[in-house]
C-alpha cells in the first residue's frame, strides 16, 4: 500500500521521529514523508512512534492508499535527497 505520513512532535523528539521514518518512507519535506509500504513494516513504524511521542502533546497522521487508482499526485519541482522541493 501506499502512505502519506505526517507529524507534528516536540523538539526534543523530532530528531528521533525523522531517524524512525527515513527507515520506512521517503523524506518528503519537514515533517512529511510517503511511499510504498507493507502492512508488517506499516506496523513497525506505528509502534516505534509509539514508543518515542508524547500523545498529549504531538500527532502522527497516516494517510492510507489501498489503490493507486484512487490517487493523482501532481508534484512542482524536483525532489532532493533531503527531502526539500528545488
Amino acid at each position: 500500500m501506499f502512505v502519506v505520513l505526517s507529524y507534528d512532535i516536540g523538539a526534543k523528539r523530532v530528531q528521533k521521529a525523522l531517524k524512525i521514518c527515513r527507515k520506512y518512507l521517503r523524506h518528503m519535506h519537514r515533517s512529511v514523508f510517503e511511499g510504498n509500504i507493507s502492512e508488517g513494516k506499516l506496523n513497525n513504524l506505528k509502534r516505534e512512534l509509539a514508543a518515542i511521542i508524547n500523545t498529549r502533546h504531538d500527532t502522527v497522521c497516516i494517510y492510507r492508499i489501498e489503490s493507486p487508482m484512487l490517487v493523482k499526485k501532481e508534484q512542482i519541482g524536483v525532489v532532493r535527497d533531503g527531502g526539500e522541493i528545488i
